[in-house]
């Protein structure tokens, strides 16, 4: 998603500092500039804001769009793993975004745009720290759009569903790897694995339909709080948060099922 925005924005004439660990998987292009960064480092983040403002001085929208999906038996998951998916998915673009708010303030203008998740308003097995991240960027967004709303800024929220990408074989892969020995969990894991990538196989938006609706975000005259980029994924979300009962139902309901043994 980040590669398909980049591309998208430069084509509309926006000047993009492209941050990424691995700088080479930035495209090339006018108007790209790639630099590296790591947004779990403090001194990345510096080198990187400050390696913008001295290209362009300004700073018109920060996308934070750093993410993965750490997931396994929440009573397995060891407590090293947990920092990481906090610091990657929540902390990282609190920090980057302190960062900018100084120059935006004085701009009297600017956007945080966060790439959050329908997972933001959901849940599902094995997914509780990713689940926790997203949720609490939802609401670290929110608090932050009230509080600079004052200086003619905002902070939005986009909730992807299910996308084309690497995240659902990372996120698995990280569930696999956090079973322990003999885990009562091992059938739960491999069952939602089978079954996540059947969901994910039907309902999948692609890293460039994603990239337009972080650039509506980023240029509509009156922004909205939330962005979604199917009416599913803004039913299920709000599904989710106006009935938790029924949904917790239907999770619990759906455990039942992966775990349930097979004749």
């Amino acid at each position: 998603m980040g590669y398909a925005a980049t591309k998208l924005f430069a084509q509309h004439g926006w000047v993009v500092y492209a941050g990424a660990r691995r700088v080479e998987k930035i495209p090339t292009g006018r108007d790209i500039h790639p630099l590296k960064l790591d947004v779990t480092d403090a001194d990345s983040r510096q080198a990187y804001v400050e390696a913008a403002l001295a290209g362009s001085h300004q700073i018109d929208v920060l996308l934070n769009n750093a993410g993965y999906g750490e997931f396994g038996p929440l009573e397995e998951v060891p407590l090293e793993k947990v920092e990481k998916q906090l610091n990657t998915n929540l902390v990282g673009a609190s920090e980057l975004t302190k960062l900018v708010l100084p120059t935006m303030r004085q701009q009297q203008s600017g956007r945080i745009i966060n790439n959050s998740s329908i997972g933001g308003d959901i849940y599902s097995p094995l997914g509780s720290w990713y689940y926790v991240t997203k949720h609490s960027l939802n609401v670290w967004s929110d608090v932050l759009d009230t509080e600079i709303r004052q200086f003619g800024l905002r902070s939005l929220v986009i909730e992807p569903g299910g996308t084309e990408s690497s995240w659902a074989d990372i996120a698995m892969k990280n569930a696999l790897n956090n079973l322990q020995p003999g885990s009562p969990y091992t059938k739960l894991v491999k069952e939602t694995e089978q079954a996540l990538s059947g969901f994910l196989n039907a309902s999948s938006a692609t890293s460039d339909d994603l990239a337009k609706v972080f650039y509506r975000a980023a240029t509509d005259r009156h922004p909205k709080r939330r962005y979604f980029y199917a009416i599913s994924d803004q039913l299920i979300s709000g599904v989710a948060r106006t009935f938790p009962g029924a949904y917790h139902k239907v999770m619990t309901v759906l455990t039942d099922h992966l775990t349930k043994s097979r004749d």
